[in-house]
């Protein structure tokens, strides 16, 4: 079977951890930092804070901007759910605007119609690798004085105009889940060149700690171990060569995908370096079988697949039961009945990739 994703993890990772153990510091410390500072530099920020996960990351960033009661943050519809419930964490409103439909990020066209007085933030998901249309979001950001959050869950290293994103916005969140371009186990990063985001974001993940035992507002424990960090610095040091393989993958299935007709293959827009975190086909209307049949066919023939994400944010039962509906969102509802992923993961080898195409082809 070909899964859908597949770790990288080898006999560095081991030694790195090992040496952690072997240190008797397991948790929050100097191989930590040592992550932190490369993480951002590798990126370009001013500053890195690692937290314990993805969702993490999204919380301490908005507490950190001090988004709160009847502020309203603009997101999309078409993401993993944390990507919204950060909103509601800090007793916000999240606002959802459609999105492209060749990107499946947000439209900033579309943003610029849901901005109202009560409108603080902008958070634009960099969805499957592909970075959103950060020149548009950084003037709507200026021009309404507009905080712009990045989330960069599935875009480790991936980059707009030459800039890696993250570095883009006034803040920007990452996750090391196992199916990530790069991971720590579990483990978030949040990063900017705002001193006083970054000490607010300390503050934030340790429990409010200035210091030792000194409380300086009410905070968290979200740290992340120097276990997750010594399995992070190892993963960052490959991050550029898995996500170059990806890249050449997602080239490979894209040759061969655009002479079966009823496919899409990803869009990547210019200006860009897509790092394809999920190599996401659109199956139309004139494809011989259903996106479904089609699944299952793929499984039959030991490729794995999956849909990212079957049904839109405004649709889960917790956002419904708070009034909201997919209704003003039909690129999203479309997406949703039509995406599906395949395998891209550096694991993936050029047989693999022969394999996946003969099963597409009927």
């Amino acid at each position: 079977m070909i899964h859908i994703a597949n770790p990288e993890i080898g006999e560095e990772e081991l030694s790195c951890v090992k040496d952690v153990f072997e240190s008797g510091m397991l948790a929050q410390g100097e191989v930590v930092k040592k992550f932190e500072d490369e993480f951002a530099e590798y990126l370009g920020a001013g500053y890195g804070k690692a937290v314990s996960n993805g969702t993490a990351a999204l919380d301490v960033a908005l507490k950190s901007l001090g988004i709160g009661k009847g502020d309203e943050v603009i997101t999309s519809p078409f993401s993993f759910i944390a990507s919204s419930n950060c909103i509601l964490f800090q007793g916000a409103k999240p606002v959802f605007s459609d999105i492209k439909e060749d990107t499946f990020n947000l439209d900033p066209e579309l943003v610029l119609e849901k901005i109202d007085d009560d409108t603080k933030a902008i958070l634009a998901v960099h969805l499957f690798g592909q970075p959103a249309d950060m020149g548009a979001f950084k003037e709507i950001a200026e021009d309404h004085d507009l905080y712009l959050i990045e989330d960069c869950a599935q875009a480790h290293g991936a980059e707009y105009d030459g800039k890696k994103v993250g570095t883009i916005g006034d803040v920007g969140t990452f996750s090391f889940y196992p199916t990530k371009n790069m991971t720590t186990g579990e483990g978030g990063m949040v990063v900017t060149d705002d001193e006083e985001i970054a000490r607010r974001a300390d503050l934030v993940r340790d429990h409010g700690q200035s210091e030792k035992y000194t409380h300086d507002m009410l905070g968290y424990n979200l740290r992340m171990t120097n276990i997750a960090a010594a399995i992070g610095r190892c993963q960052l040091s490959n991050l550029d060569k898995w996500n170059d393989k990806r890249i050449r993958n997602a080239e490979k299935l894209t040759e061969s995908l655009k002479d079966i007709p009823g496919l899409t293959p990803p869009y990547v827009s210019d200006g860009v370096k897509h790092v394809f975190h999920q190599y996401v086909l659109r199956v139309e209307d004139d494809y011989p079988s259903s996106r479904e049949e089609l699944m299952d066919r793929l499984r039959e023939d030991g490729v794995g697949t999956a849909v990212h994400y079957p049904m839109p944010i405004t649709d889960q039962p917790l956002y419904a039961e708070k009034g909201y509906s997919s209704s003003d969102h039909p690129r999203t509802v479309d997406a949703s009945k039509r995406v599906m992923s395949l395998p891209i993961h550096p694991s993936v080898s050029e047989d693999d990739i022969e394999m996946m195409i003969e099963s597409l082809e009927v």
